[in-house]
């Protein structure tokens, strides 16, 4: 994949040319944001006439990113958003490589804010945590409810067989990593219903506004499998950021789980949450390595990724707690 700002800037304009089947639009600025494993994320600013969005949000798959039948994303978010799921606007999205270089979707702005500690922590958010909680659970279990489709290019992992691959083909000693695939093989929680599993549902993949809960981003890591998959990672400690609550900073377990039933209309098993919490947390050790070794192999040169590297340390703390 070739191409920086230039190349974004001039691609995007051509993709919002053809999405408003209009010549007097252009893209005037472009800002790289945080992204995820498999894509980036630019802010781009639009300059065009009246009732033309002033910026979109633009995710372009990332080099050495694995491509599933959807790599943007786009019919994924379009089934969200049918479900009632918050969620940002596709205006143009492509699977081809003639634009951005890449696989690409192009979304409507959200206002609000991402960063962990001013959500959980500054004043302007006081109003939006007291009601993050209810909000939050909602939206997971709309997610859930989205009609499991060919269309939406999902795969359904064996999570457990999958990690304990990569582990294995990393060959670096962790024996806390091990002690906890240990305990995950031997552990196995009753089956669950199949849904629509959006695998990275936390504070930082959340906008938040003054009001609370404005978009749910960051679907690339979506697939089919047992929702409670959802509740225990969004329980982990990692996702805390330093506060007491247990769901994601910002709700108490209980209080979220009950939530979540009423919205849902469903029962959870509390020992099964516990089991996808430790599954998360062996799951982002790995992912954690895994990320690392994609800046030092050379496949994606990033200080975020080389970063992530040292979390793998906190992930072996937490599954040693969380063990029985």
């Amino acid at each position: 994949m070739s191409g920086g700002p230039d190349r974004i800037r001039a691609g995007v304009a051509q993709a919002l040319r053809r999405a408003w089947d209009r010549d007097d639009v252009d893209v005037t600025e472009t800002r790289r944001l945080s992204g995820g494993a498999s894509r980036e994320t630019w802010c781009c600013r639009v300059h065009g006439p009246h009732g033309i969005p002033a910026q979109v949000i633009v995710q372009r798959q990332r080099a050495g990113g694995v491509r599933g039948e959807d790599p943007t994303g786009a019919a994924l978010l379009a089934a969200a958003d049918r479900a009632g799921v918050p969620v940002p606007q596709v205006i143009a999205a492509s699977s081809e490589d003639d634009l951005l270089g890449a696989p690409f979707a192009v979304t409507e702005f959200t206002d609000g804010e991402t960063i962990p500690r001013k959500i959980l922590r500054d004043e302007e958010y006081g109003s939006a945590r007291a009601v993050l909680g209810g909000q939050a659970a909602e939206a997971l279990a709309r997610i859930h409810a989205i009609p499991v489709e060919p269309a939406l290019g999902l795969g359904q992992p064996d999570q457990l067989a999958d990690f304990e691959a990569f582990l294995d083909d990393l060959g670096m000693a962790h024996p806390a990593l091990e002690l906890g695939l240990r305990w995950l093989r031997t552990n196995p929680p009753t089956p669950g219903r199949s849904a629509v599993v959006h695998g990275d549902f936390r504070i930082g993949n959340l906008i938040v506004d003054p009001e609370g809960l404005a978009a749910v981003i960051d679907w690339e890591l979506a697939h089919v499998g047992d929702p409670v998959e959802d509740l225990g990672w969004v329980s982990m400690r990692a996702w805390r950021f330093g506060s007491r609550l247990e769901v994601g900073g910002f709700a108490e377990r209980e209080q979220f789980l009950d939530a979540y039933e009423a919205a849902a209309g469903v029962s959870v098993d509390r020992s099964a949450v516990h089991w996808w919490e430790v599954m998360g947390t062996f799951k982002w050790g790995v992912m954690a390595m895994v990320q690392a070794s994609a800046h030092l192999m050379g496949v994606s040169r990033s200080v975020e990724l080389a970063a992530i590297g040292r979390r793998v340390a906190e992930t072996e703390y937490d599954l040693l707690r969380l063990l029985p």
